[in-house]
């Protein structure tokens, strides 16, 4: 693969996953019950375009379980309105995680200023 394609795939790739980030964050808002706030923060799209992870944080943190639980139940509803709402052939295989990052980076924040 040349330099060019590769840009090329990273871009596509980049694309997707924006896309993915933004439908998923409607998707989620949509359906979530308003127990908890979920943000769906980043997400990443392996290079062959086959596999997908959204990454979200839970507010309050206690609710982040059962948020999370909710999220994987809903995937295949998820996919469902990912396939509407993207012109792409192939939609990623997605899996949910809780954004690790973000909740250390709070956390750090909230260290920060306690001083």
């Amino acid at each position: 693969m040349t330099n060019e394609e590769n840009a090329s795939q990273g871009g596509r790739q980049e694309k997707v996953a924006n896309l993915i980030k933004e439908l998923s964050a409607q998707f989620l808002g949509r359906e979530s019950n308003n127990t908890s706030l979920v943000t769906v923060t980043s997400t990443t799209v392996s290079p062959d375009l086959k596999r997908g992870t959204i990454y979200i944080t839970v507010l309050p943190i206690d609710k982040e379980r059962t948020a999370l639980e909710f999220a994987k139940r809903k995937r295949g509803e998820l996919r469902e309105f990912l396939k509407k709402n993207m012109e792409t052939k192939m939609i990623p295989f997605i899996d949910i995680e809780i954004d690790l990052g973000e909740k250390n980076r709070q956390r750090i924040d909230e260290l920060l200023n306690q001083k």
